[in-house]
């Protein structure tokens, strides 16, 4: 992971689009370059490793270790050299490298970082799982990064950013405890400047909102302008804007 971290700069340089992918309880990292090619389409994925054994036999273990949750770190270090540790090269059209599925049912959360921070935050979110160990956490934590736009309700507003990823599984269903991981993971991304994906959970206010967006005011006053009557809010855009 370090040696990921220590030379990010280098990565960002080598591809158009570069993420990795961390497995927490672990210091294993897998690197994914992303970029045009005129090469003809070519796969190396086989229903086997993608399905048989990332698919189902994941799942079954998951659901295993909702009983024994000690065994999330040896899945994590298990799955990642078998199915992450070779080196892989696919070929096909933009939709078909970037779309990926999600398997099955998750919880989510994804912040948006300063780009510079992403080493002291997610080092910071490692030492936090290391020093709580009833505190356990699914693969991968996902780190990709995005250009700073002008966007006022963007996450990326005025600032290159780095998106950092968490997740976990809810094997056939079952909700799995993560309430410690989220609280702990939220407050890392608020400490460090960190904005929230509109598209998933989140636990923020409308005063959160206020410090993280200089727009923020700027975008209610329209808002209200255009939905006097709040025909088109719901609960979840209440909390968010009142």
């Amino acid at each position: 992971l370090l040696q990921v971290l220590d030379h990010l700069d280098d990565h960002l340089k080598r591809s158009q689009y570069f993420r990795f992918l961390w497995f927490p309880h672990s210091e294993n990292v897998s690197i994914i370059y992303q970029d045009p090619t005129s090469k003809p389409p070519s796969s190396s994925s086989s229903w086997f490793w993608d399905y048989a054994v990332g698919y189902y036999l994941l799942e079954f273990l998951l659901w295993i270790s909702t009983f024994v949750p000690s065994l999330v770190c040896w899945i994590n270090r298990c799955f990642f050299w078998l199915l992450f540790s070779s080196r892989v090269e696919n070929i096909a059209t933009s939709y078909q490298i970037f779309n990926y599925e999600c398997r099955f049912k998750q919880h989510v959360q994804d912040w948006a970082i300063p780009i510079e921070k992403t080493k002291e935050a997610l080092l910071e979110l490692k030492a936090a799982l290391e020093n709580n160990p009833k505190m356990v956490a699914h693969y991968p934590v996902e780190v990709r990064f995005a250009r700073g736009d002008e966007i006022w309700m963007s996450p990326c507003f005025q600032r290159d950013s780095c998106y950092m990823n968490i997740i976990m599984y809810r094997p056939y269903g079952k909700n799995v405890p993560h309430l410690n991981y989220w609280l702990t993971y939220e407050g890392i991304m608020k400490k460090h400047g960190g904005r929230p994906h509109w598209a998933k959970a989140h636990s923020c206010t409308q005063k959160d909102f206020e410090r993280m967006y200089p727009g923020f005011p700027k975008f209610c006053s329209i808002r209200e302008k255009l939905d006097p009557t709040g025909m088109f809010l719901n609960a979840y855009l209440e909390k968010v804007f009142y």
